[in-house]
């Protein structure tokens, strides 16, 4: 996948079921720990984060899930693929996420892995609430009228 979003970052993947499954109310930017060999896969374009979630564990908050598949041309030295990744934050901003995941509900959810601009890869992390049955529903119906209107409008004007 060598897509380039607006700003111009290189996206690896995205977990577009996200949004689909949760309500996004705050979108923070996280750097990775990771390995030579992890970030060779991710340039390669090999990454998925649609199974992956984050969670605060001893002061600081941990990427689970994640697969990044091994490096192809990696020797005995390369990564295991579904480890724990630390992400890089703020103490600020573990203490807050780390509040709201325990008191408030809410759920860390990875919305999308980039390249930024210098090529560091980073992982838009996103505070979400989960959606009831009802909620995707109305979700769905919106997005549906609203790309029948983008047709009206298109073939009236």
């Amino acid at each position: 996948m060598s897509d380039k979003d607006k700003e111009g970052r290189k996206i690896i993947a995205e977990n577009r079921r996200a949004r689909h499954e949760y309500f996004v109310e705050d979108v923070i930017e996280a750097g990775l720990v990771l390995t030579g060999t992890e970030v060779k896969a991710l340039r390669e374009g090999k990454a998925n984060i649609a199974e992956s979630y984050a969670s605060p564990e001893d002061g600081a908050i941990w990427l689970l899930n994640a697969n990044i598949p091994e490096y192809s041309a990696g020797n005995r030295e390369n990564h295991e693929p579904k480890r724990k990744r630390k992400l890089l934050l703020h103490k600020r901003e573990i203490a807050r996420l780390a509040q709201a995941v325990e008191r408030k509900g809410y759920t860390l959810t990875p919305l999308r892995l980039y390249f930024n601009e210098r090529g560091r890869a980073k992982l838009e992390l996103g505070l979400a609430q989960g959606k009831k049955i009802h909620d995707k529903r109305d979700t769905s119906k919106e997005r549906d009228w609203n790309r029948q209107k983008q047709r009206l409008l298109r073939d009236r004007g």
